[in-house]
């Protein structure tokens, strides 16, 4: 273990403060520290630069170090961050915020997204009166918390009699969602899934390039039905806006699929890296965590000294400045369809085509390696990303930034003409000849 891992895993669990940045996610020649970051690019404590994809755990979306938004938040903290009431800026986020996303009526701030998905969870039981939260087994992280982290292969610490009450069913099987409902009739207090990462939730075949929004088909899609059966049985639908939001469309995926959903989570993108997540809603549901209406039985829904930091929130209010300004939507949408279509391309020149593709939206791409047996495959991921990073890119996955522009692209490509060159022989003779790290690890395992 290098010098900075040995203090990092002595002083912190796991050698940093998500597992996601943990050692075990990233091929031997990554930098083991990193000392800051500048648009679309990363520096270690040497000073080599890095042109970075992992971009703050997708948190980043308009470059490290953006002037504006490092402003917005000084001229916060010089107004004193955190007050003694509610704060004008406070309002202005909340009413921006309100403003934006088309099915919120009301919000609470907090500082990440477990608190405000787990604040959903109880506004949905409070609201209902019933138990049973109903998740996705596709997607694998709502919290922290022990109501969804206990229903993992990764429980221990947690409560199973809180778990317990956390049902799975699959994304995009609208019939294992009914089934749930029909087994636990009356008993559902609310269904949370994420719209959709590189799964559709319509056919695999649609072609078209406009949003679900503009489709004629877009009522009949999976999350239409899914807010459909949570409607009729009275459950509260949840949708978890944690990666959607503030990329798939200024108003969220809600907006780009022309859903309604009663509650719904953002964190990640919202305020460029600083640490902003939200729970929005409708005002019925929002309500309960209130103490106006006399006589009510109270639910103590959030209460965070830092939720409504005054340098956080005027990063958010920066940041929406600039989506809309500077069209940074579209540009993720664009940069991600050069970059697939390049990628694709040079998987095909090297006869690569089944084993290594970039799929899902242009403004969220996944890249997918796979075996010369066609199996997916850990091992292939971390011989990529260690030929990447021998040019100097940190792909862990693919996070766009507005920073991301044609040289970063230009530059990504020729790393992955080089990493692909290497994989295809990896392929034919053998990837031991070739893989000098450990094989990366899911975050959700068992055992170390």
């Amino acid at each position: 273990m290098k010098e900075y891992s040995k203090k990092l895993h002595a002083l912190i669990p796991g050698g940093a403060h998500t597992y996601s940045r943990g050692d075990d996610q990233f091929p031997y020649n990554a930098p083991e520290i990193l000392e800051k970051g500048k648009g679309a690019y990363v520096y270690d404590v040497d000073g080599k630069e890095y042109l970075d994809y992992g971009m703050g755990l997708r948190s980043v979306n308009i470059g490290y170090g953006n002037k504006e938004i490092a402003d917005a938040c000084y001229n916060e903290i010089i107004k004193g961050n955190n007050l003694t009431r509610a704060s004008i800026t406070e309002l202005l986020a909340a009413e921006l915020f309100v403003n934006t996303i088309p099915s919120v009526e009301m919000v609470k701030f907090a500082k990440h997204g477990s608190t405000v998905t787990t604040a959903a969870v109880k506004l949905a039981r409070a609201y209902t009166n019933r138990k049973y939260i109903v998740v996705p087994h596709e997607q694998p992280f709502f919290s922290f918390d022990d109501w969804f982290i206990g229903s993992t292969v990764m429980s221990k610490g947690s409560l199973e009699e809180t778990s317990s009450y956390t049902l799975k069913f699959h994304y995009n099987n609208i019939d294992s969602l009914n089934q749930l409902f029909n087994e636990y009739n009356g008993q559902i207090a609310g269904v949370m899934l994420e719209a959709a990462t590189t799964l559709k939730p319509c056919s695999n075949s649609c072609k078209s390039e406009n949003s679900c929004s503009e489709c004629p088909n877009n009522k009949n899609n999976f999350l239409q039905k899914v807010q459909s059966i949570c409607k009729e049985n009275g459950a509260v639908f949840i949708l978890d806006e944690m990666i959607t939001g503030f990329r798939w469309d200024l108003m969220g995926a809600q907006k780009f699929y022309n859903i309604d959903p009663d509650l719904c989570t953002f964190g990640k993108a919202m305020a460029n890296g600083m640490a902003v997540a939200a729970l929005g809603g409708k005002s019925r549901i929002m309500k309960l965590g209130g103490i106006l209406e006399e006589g009510t039985e109270r639910v103590f829904l959030t209460s965070t000294t830092h939720g409504a930091e005054m340098s956080a929130l005027g990063a958010f209010i920066k940041t929406v400045e600039i989506i809309k300004r500077d069209n940074v939507i579209k540009h993720y949408w664009q940069y991600g369809e050069k970059l697939i279509i390049g990628i694709n391309q040079l998987s095909n020149k090297y006869g690569l085509t089944d084993l290594f593709y970039v799929e899902g939206y242009p403004c969220s791409p996944s890249y997918v390696t796979k075996d010369k047996n066609g199996d997916t495959s850990l091992a292939f991921r971390t011989l990529f990303a260690q030929s990447m990073l021998d040019m100097n890119i940190i792909m862990p996955y693919i996070a766009i930034s507005n920073s991301h522009r044609e040289k970063e692209l230009a530059m990504t490509l020729e790393a992955v003409n080089y990493s692909l060159d290497i994989y295809k022989r990896a392929i034919d003779e053998g990837i031991e000849k070739y893989l000098k790290s450990a094989v990366i690890k899911p975050v959700f395992r068992k055992y170390n």
